[in-house]
């Protein structure tokens, strides 16, 4: 078996004349044995023959069974792991790799960076999960300790860490977040949102409503992707901006175009909202703002040019964090949803401006209209499989998990037939064919 232990301190053959080892030039310095010769593993050193026999015998099991992970490549703290190793062989989209690398930089080096991935234990594990807890709340924790396992996964395929401690412990486990139903709004509240944004914004209410969309999806929706002959909306694109402030277009979530159907009397808001703000060209580049450094870049990336449905008062793409701030929650404020908590002051061009800040409700954001539209189509008894199609979700049981709550009927009509069932007396008459009945006798 490949592997040997070399003395340092000595010389491989004796002296033709005393018939010992000489001492070599290293006689009394650093580690006295080294392990050499196995393939694919660095030499390493040892005080005493037995350390180095032990660590010998063990390497070569491992490596035997390609199981062998040298603790010295564990000692690398997880900050310097992350920021040269990881972190730079990423490919996400601005839009996943933005929210991502806040929560790693801000969550996950600060507390466990400075700790080499080896001494990351269910200890450790256990004393971090608590912190985070004391300062998010569990779904965004729970996202957090994805992208740590996630890490800690690379660190084991990079022969780094045996095992991934985030799966190797049964005492640590993944901060698990409270299951909160959807929530959907009444008609009445829709109106009332509605009539609390500017009269350019009403159309967004209805397309967040009437078409289940994304806020994304519809401050990225263009004229072209209307087709009122057909009574269909083509779901291509959003509108994204990354954590540099750039807008850009991509598709939606999930990277999955969709139709959606048009009712008539929301394609007649739409025509109308065209009249009175007609579409606004926009062209911005497709997935990634950053400029392109190859040719493939320049083409995945080259910009498209659509004619937005919604945008500012100054004609421009709508950035969806100024417009929650500016519009969207004092809507809500107007319409009894939100309350005012303080206010800023903000000065501009000389002049003095005063800003209510509002309390936090993610319940209440852009969002709960693409709810409102699941439970609006459930309740009236629309197919699970179609709404999941026009809400895009991956699969059904997607959709069937979010929403089943909005389905009155989910379990009484399978009830309904069981007592119809029940409701008459179980008869007497045995079946013809049981084999309790008496049996047929052949006659002479």
């Amino acid at each position: 078996m490949a592997g040997y232990i070399e003395d340092r301190w000595l010389k491989k053959k004796p002296n033709k004349d005393t018939g010992k080892r000489d001492r070599t030039a290293l006689w009394g310095k650093g580690k006295r044995y080294r392990v050499k010769g196995i393939p694919g593993v660095r030499d390493r050193s040892f005080d005493t023959s037995e350390d180095a026999k032990q660590w010998l015998a063990n390497a070569q099991t491992d490596t035997t069974r390609g199981e062998f992970v040298d603790p010295r490549d564990g000692a690398i703290p997880p900050a310097q792991y992350i920021e040269k190793h990881w972190w730079p062989s990423r490919s996400d989209e601005p839009s996943t790799a933005a929210p991502m690398r806040s929560k790693i930089w801000n969550h996950i080096i600060p507390f466990l960076g400075e700790t080499a991935l080896r001494d990351i234990d269910a200890a450790a594990l256990r004393v971090w999960t608590t912190q985070l807890l004391t300062r998010v709340e569990a779904s965004t924790a729970q996202v957090i300790w994805i992208h740590l396992s996630t890490i800690l996964e690379a660190a084991v395929d990079d022969g780094r860490l045996i095992k991934n401690p985030c799966k190797a412990h049964r005492t640590v486990k993944a901060p698990k977040p409270s299951k909160k139903r959807a929530k959907a709004w009444s008609r009445s509240t829709v109106d009332a949102v509605r009539a609390g944004l500017q009269d350019r914004y009403h159309i967004a209410v209805d397309l967040g409503v009437g078409l289940g969309l994304r806020q994304g999806e519809a401050f990225g929706l263009a004229e072209e992707d209307f087709d009122f002959d057909a009574g269909v909306v083509h779901v291509r694109r959003q509108l994204r901006w990354d954590s540099k402030g750039r807008p850009y277009f991509c598709l939606p979530k999930g990277g999955k175009t969709r139709d959606a159907p048009l009712s008539p009397n929301l394609a007649k808001r739409i025509q109308d909202h065209l009249r009175r703000f007609p579409s606004v060209a926009c062209t911005l580049p497709w997935r990634n703002p950053e400029p392109p450094t190859t040719e493939l870049e320049a083409r995945q990336r080259k910009p498209i040019t659509v004619r937005l449905v919604l945008s500012t008062s100054q004609d421009n793409r709508i950035n969806p964090s100024m417009w929650n701030k500016r519009s969207w929650r004092p809507a809500l404020a107007a319409a009894g949803l939100l309350k005012a908590i303080d206010e800023k002051v903000a000065t501009h061009g000389g002049r003095i401006r005063r800003y209510p800040v509002y309390e936090l409700s993610r319940a209440d954001m852009f969002h709960v209209l693409r709810h409102t539209y699941a439970s609006t189509q459930l309740e009236a008894g629309e197919s699970i499989v179609s709404v999941s199609e026009w809400l895009g979700h991956a699969s059904p049981q997607t959709t069937l998990k979010h929403y089943a709550h909005f389905m009155p009927g989910a379990g009484k009509r399978g009830l309904a037939v069981m007592d119809e069932w029940f409701d008459q007396d179980p008869q007497a008459n045995v079946p013809e064919k049981s084999l309790s009945a008496p049996q047929a006798t052949n006659g002479p």
